[in-house]
């Protein structure tokens, strides 16, 4: 049904255009605030060409913002079934249908967004019996503090199994993330659905392990080793980069920095952030800062690959001092020091 009337049925822009002409200038400017160049680029132009609007436009406007404002609360409040069913009660099956189709398109909603709010030892008690790839699937799509402690609590041979599972995730596809879903909705009753979706991947599993304890990730990095070394590299390189050195307390940098070779430190330091260096500069004397500067002033132009090169060899110093207990890096919650 077109709620337009005789006239084709006006697209998104149109209709946001519309919207904002009947809103007027001082709540218009309020929204404008949250929308990116591009949308109000987009909605300024479709304002400038409406030269008049019908009252017919005005109310179907209003009224499908009205119907989609509430729709969006249902939602919040209870799922995509909730809001169905309230929507329907109100609206019917039809138009219902319409409103959460177009609803769920344009907020992108991610599969298992439910699980946000789910505590996390609440959850593994739900997943912690399913095959790994199911964990991994779901584990993908939470936050990563969320899917830090889920793994740091299933059992050790598992923790590997699924960590690799999540690194070599590509894509999903609906079907299958809907029947993962089915099985949680008779335990939370809740339904996600969307289209081809990413999900995984080296840097997903990498947020979560930079979030679990040293132990943990030891030994899922040492089981990754043995049956993928090619995986474990990769995923060890995106680990702790060099710009994650800001976070060393200044005792842990002066001992990376005795075992640094100056060349190494020099080249690392010719293609960094102000913040960086100056953490590192803090951390010298000034005799020794002083001939850094100038070793990299008189050094001239250098390819990214070594500079690459060098600021992995110090990430390998790190991670080495750390294994030996001589450091401690910051890992997210619960590591801050107290001295």
């Amino acid at each position: 049904m077109n709620m337009y009337g005789d006239e084709p049925e006006l697209n998104n822009q149109q209709k946001a255009a519309i919207l904002f002409i009947v809103l007027g200038p001082e709540y218009s400017s309020m929204l404008f605030k949250h929308m990116n160049d591009e949308e109000i680029e987009k909605v300024t132009l479709e304002i400038a060409n409406h030269k008049q609007v019908t009252p017919e436009e005005k109310k179907a406007v209003i009224s499908e913002f009205y119907q989609m404002a509430m729709a969006k609360n249902y939602l919040s409040q209870g799922g995509l079934e909730y809001a169905q069913s309230i929507l329907e009660k109100a609206l019917g099956a039809d138009r219902a249908t319409t409103i959460i189709s177009r609803l769920t398109t344009s907020l992108q909603v991610r599969p298992f967004d439910f699980l946000h709010k789910t505590d996390p030892a609440q959850l593994l008690n739900f997943i912690q019996n399913e095959h790994p790839q199911t964990i991994a699937l779901i584990m993908a799509y939470l936050d990563p503090d969320q899917a830090a402690t889920i793994l740091t609590s299933l059992p050790q041979d598992r923790q590997a199994e699924v960590a690799k599972r999540i690194a070599v995730m590509d894509r999903t596809s609906p079907e299958v993330l809907r029947e993962v879903e089915r099985v949680l909705e008779r335990k939370l009753s809740a339904l996600v659905t969307q289209d081809f979706s990413d999900a995984g991947g080296v840097k997903a599993i990498v947020e979560v392990l930079n979030r679990v304890d040293r132990t943990t990730e030891k030994s899922i990095i040492e089981n990754l080793e043995v049956e993928n070394p090619e995986l474990t590299e990769e995923i060890k390189k995106l680990m702790f980069v060099f710009e994650d050195i800001v976070m060393l307390d200044d005792r842990s940098l002066q001992m990376v920095l005795r075992e640094v070779d100056t060349k190494d430190l020099s080249l690392a330091l010719k293609a960094t952030n102000k913040e960086v260096a100056d953490k590192i500069y803090k951390n010298m004397s000034k005799r020794a800062g002083d001939m850094l500067r100038e070793e990299i002033e008189y050094m001239g132009p250098v390819k990214i690959r070594d500079v690459e090169e060098a600021q992995q060899k110090i990430v390998n110093v790190i991670r080495a001092l750390e294994d030996k207990g001589d450091i401690v890096v910051s890992r997210g919650k619960g590591d801050e020091m107290i001295v």
